[in-house]
């Protein structure tokens, strides 16, 4: 069974009701339900979309454009990124990683790479998050940690490990001089809405400013 905390579904190539494949730019609807064997992603045309709708179960739907995915090219070797090592942690299913998936999710979505689709609340009260690839289409369902103020720090100095190959202690000690991007919070204790300038609250209200995050 597939970890229930964050999953990754890849979106269709063609609807799941007639099987027409998608064509470059043609509109489709996205359904994500939850089963038995967990997050459940199916797309389709708009024709066969009404024939759905009255599904019960559905977690989350929206709209999106299919794009033509380009073939794959020959890459050589290199360095970690903050996509790979998302989707290697992922792949891990280890709850220990929990907290680091998350800001790696938000790192993601401020690059533009993800975009937020959804956030609803789960039946024991988790805060889960949608969020779609901007150029694969791909979901990622990811409970939110409800990370507090005093744990963001050390979550960070666990990234910039991660990313760079050192340990904890030794990213601490390099830190300074380096050049860092700043990052904006990103939740609400509802579960989600941004402020007017694009940040986000902490759970007890307060406007996070311009924490400093990995590079």
């Amino acid at each position: 069974m597939r970890n229930q905390e964050w999953d990754i579904r890849p979106r269709d190539t063609e609807c799941r009701q007639c099987q027409v494949s998608f064509t470059d730019q043609q509109a489709y609807v996205s359904r994500l339900i939850f089963s038995k064997d967990g997050y459940e992603r199916s797309d389709y045309c708009k024709a066969c979309w009404v024939q759905q709708m009255k599904i019960d179960k559905i977690v989350s739907v929206w709209n999106g454009i299919y794009k033509m995915p380009p073939p794959k090219p020959e890459e050589p070797l290199k360095k970690e990124t903050v996509e790979s090592l998302l989707r290697r942690l992922i792949e891990c299913h280890d709850e220990v990683h929990r907290n680091v998936i998350f800001i790696l999710i938000v790192m993601l979505e401020r690059r533009r790479i993800l975009v937020e689709r959804d956030v609803q609340r789960s039946e024991d009260g988790n805060v889960v998050r949608v969020y779609e690839h901007r150029e694969t289409g791909e979901t990622f369902v990811i409970t939110d940690p409800m990370l507090r103020m005093d744990q963001i720090e050390s979550v960070q100095e666990e990234v910039m490990a991660m990313l760079s190959g050192r340990g904890p202690e030794e990213t601490r000690n390099s830190e300074r001089g380096t050049r860092k991007t700043k990052i904006r919070a990103w939740r609400t204790e509802d579960g989600g809405r941004k402020t007017e300038d694009g940040g986000r609250k902490t759970e007890d209200g307060r406007r996070m400013t311009d924490e400093t995050l990995v590079p």
